[in-house]
């Protein structure tokens, strides 16, 4: 019996996949923060795997028994898509073409390149804030970090030789990519995620399904269609310096929304406090922001520019968002006032977002 064959299994009797329909009440909103939601949610079902090291979850109203099925089999395809864009396996295509790119140029699945193409635009329009190829930067630092020692400009340096965009060339028409110099590598933790929520929900869609809020990790989620007659799905956001605290909810529909911020994942040496957000521009953690929410058309672009924006700061991401339909944004700074936030809201409209205490 194959990986996935047993989680549909474990699913359909209640273990790995929980089947049944629960009650939700403001459940559905603490899936992403644990607090009170406005507006409130009502019953639901829940599927969910873990890949990309993390939960993956489906949560649906209830319905007819044959919705559960389509949502099942539509999640397996989480696996099939980490297997393809990991750079943890050797055997997925991505750790193939970082192995050969700098030899040849590699053919690669037309969907892959559509994506890799995609992360090129987005890293273009955020002058780089957001890199795919910044790999090597990531893995000094995850280095560094279990040394307990913070890199040297020199060894910084000598990293962001590899990065940057320009270092990969796209031959669309032979759908091949290949890279400048032996150490480049295309890396797609920042949009991967997202990309995985907005494929397996064309096959929710493709399969009848409607209405769903579908998340990857708590912080990258895509909603369709609506949910306790509210004309949406709650989304709970946390407040970044109390995670136990909801700072707002946003009313989420036809779209996607992700959240970037170093509240959890950061060290700390020598008393100063390191994010695991890089600004690839200068190899340094950026430490501009506290908490970036986008919301955008898909996933894909909701997660990377989330990524972008944290690094690119408050004026240059209102700018981003002034210049394009569809892209908005609750963008956290440090307070400058003791512990009082004061979140700059861009281009979300007034009544599908709900603070829970009035900025």
């Amino acid at each position: 019996m194959t990986d996935n064959a047993a989680n549909r299994r474990d699913f359909l009797t209640g273990k790995a996949l929980r089947s049944n329909i629960e009650r939700a009440g403001e459940e559905l909103a603490d899936e992403i923060a644990a607090a009170d939601a406005i507006p409130s949610a009502g019953d639901t079902v829940r599927l969910a795997t873990r890949a990309m090291a993390c939960e993956f979850a489906i949560i649906m109203n209830p319905g007819p028994a044959d919705q559960v099925m389509t949502a099942s089999a539509a999640l397996d395809h989480v696996h099939e898509l980490e297997a393809q864009m990991t750079v943890y396996r050797d055997d997925s295509e991505l750790s193939q073409v970082n192995r050969r790119a700098a030899d040849e140029p590699v053919e690669v699945e037309a969907s892959l390149l559509e994506l890799l193409l995609q992360a090129r635009k987005i890293a273009v329009e955020t002058d780089e804030a957001f890199d795919p190829t910044a790999g090597p930067l990531i893995d000094l630092w995850r280095t560094c970090r279990q040394a307990v020692r913070l890199p040297t400009n020199d060894e910084i340096d000598e990293q962001r030789e590899l990065t940057g965009i320009e270092q990969v060339d796209f031959d669309e028409p032979n759908r091949s990519v290949s890279f400048r110099k032996p150490g480049v590598e295309l890396n797609l933790g920042g949009i991967g995620k997202g990309y995985a929520l907005d494929r397996v929900g064309q096959i929710l869609l493709d399969g009848g399904l409607d209405n769903w809020l579908f998340h990857g990790g708590n912080s990258s989620l895509l909603a369709r269609g609506d949910h306790n007659a509210l004309g949406g799905w709650p989304v709970g956001l946390r407040n970044p310096l109390f995670p136990k605290q909801r700072l707002a909810t946003v009313l989420l529909r036809d779209c996607a929304l992700s959240t970037s911020g170093t509240g959890v994942q950061h060290f700390r040496l020598e008393g100063e406090r390191y994010g695991h957000i890089l600004d690839p521009r200068t190899g340094w953690p950026a430490d501009g922001m506290l908490s970036v929410t986008v919301l955008a058309s898909t996933a894909a672009e909701a997660d990377a520019l989330s990524t972008a924006f944290f690094v690119m700061g408050v004026e240059n991401s209102q700018q981003y968002c002034d210049n394009r339909d569809g892209i908005g944004a609750i963008l956290i700074p440090p307070p400058r006032r003791g512990r009082t936030l004061e979140p700059i809201v861009c281009g979300i409209p007034e009544e599908v977002l709900f603070f829970t205490e009035t900025p």
